[in-house]
């Protein structure tokens, strides 16, 4: 997801108190986004981030949910500093994938300094990398190899729609604050092929995938102790995108979305006219966290309902971006209760507020 007011991920933001002071706060100037340079890294802001989700199938039917998501994140204590071993940005991935059949989630994360062939992000186009994980742009495709401790992607993601623009032509405001915003675009309706090896056991699959890019220099609000964010891609070609901040008490501190029908024009939410509302919730074992599993989400585009396909679908990343967040495949249903598209459903603040 991801949101974008924040230090590390959404869609997955979660920063590590080693990395130093954070940045003063300054609103973001508006400017129109150029592509292909704007699918590359943005070094002179503090945090990025290239986060795609997605369900498979493969050819016997077996159903997959995953996740890729890379991290930038400058720091500003060591911006000064002339020596090569000066740890200017840092960079951080995770990677899950959720087995419908077998009622698993297995995931893995990376963390290394930007130099050295270590781990670099590309100013001109995507092309993220950490030693033998990546994500690279090209010709037009993104290529994702996470070779993982107990699985491997080996993806390629096709756009079959024109970029999304979210917030005010890819200014996005996450907070009451002017400088609580970021830049962001959405590649929804992803075309999803290649291999998914799971233990051993390697599956041609073919799906759907959705991919956001946000970099940002704010942090986010006080008051907010996490974020609830969809990203879900319509069985008719329709893009849904909402997200709300919350308060310690549940309560919402601000919300917004977008609506892209096929071949159509965006409608972008405002802040009062996003709503979430818990239905029915599930407690880890691990965290003892209460996470909201079930939702009913109420946007200008309709009322829809989010239904994950597997509880535990919670993500520990203390060895790498310091938190724990929970992000997972779910259903899209209708007000009449019909299924009516996938997508991912991301959940951060529940196991602990988010002190940024």
């Amino acid at each position: 997801m991801a949101l974008s007011s924040f230090s590390l991920s959404r869609r997955s933001l979660l920063l590590l108190a080693a990395l130093g002071a954070a940045p003063a706060a300054w609103a973001l100037p508006a400017r129109a986004l150029q592509f292909p340079r704007d699918f590359g890294s943005h070094p002179d802001l503090h945090t990025e981030w290239w986060y795609i989700t997605g369900h498979a199938k493969a050819a016997g039917g077996r159903e997959f949910g995953f996740q890729v998501t890379f991290f930038r994140s400058r720091v500003e204590a060591t911006q000064g500093m002339r020596s090569a071993f000066a740890a200017k940005n840092l960079v951080f991935a995770h990677a899950a994938v959720t087995d419908l059949e077998g009622r698993v989630l297995l995931h893995d994360q990376r963390i290394a300094r930007a130099g050295f062939g270590v781990a670099e992000a590309s100013e001109t186009d995507t092309a993220v990398r950490i030693r033998d994980w990546s994500l690279v742009r090209e010709g037009g495709v993104y290529v994702a190899r996470i070779p993982a401790g107990e699985f491997m992607l080996e993806l390629r993601f096709t756009p079959t729609q024109p970029v999304l623009l979210q917030g005010n032509a890819g200014l996005s405001r996450k907070g009451p604050d002017e400088s609580q915003a970021s830049y962001y675009y959405s590649e929804p309706q992803l075309k999803a092929q290649g291999k998914l090896t799971l233990k051993g056991q390697p599956f041609e699959v073919d799906g759907a995938a959705w991919l956001d890019h946000e970099w940002s220099q704010a942090l986010m609000h006080p008051e907010a102790v996490g974020w609830d964010w969809i990203g879900m891609n319509l069985d008719d070609g329709s893009a849904l995108t909402a997200f709300h901040l919350r308060r310690a008490d549940g309560s919402a501190l601000w919300g917004g979305g977008s609506f892209r029908p096929r071949d159509g024009v965006a409608r972008i939410f405002r802040n009062d006219e996003v709503r979430f509302e818990s239905l029915k919730t599930w407690d880890s074992p691990r965290t003892q966290a209460r996470y909201p599993t079930q939702w009913r989400v109420q946007t200008p585009a309709g009322n829809f309902e989010v239904r994950a396909l597997l509880d535990d679908q919670e993500l520990d990343s203390r060895g790498s971006t310091g938190g724990v967040y929970w992000e997972g495949v779910s259903d899209l249903l209708d007000a009449q209760g019909r299924r009516v598209g996938r997508g991912y459903l991301e959940m951060t603040g529940y196991a602990a507020p988010l002190r940024l």
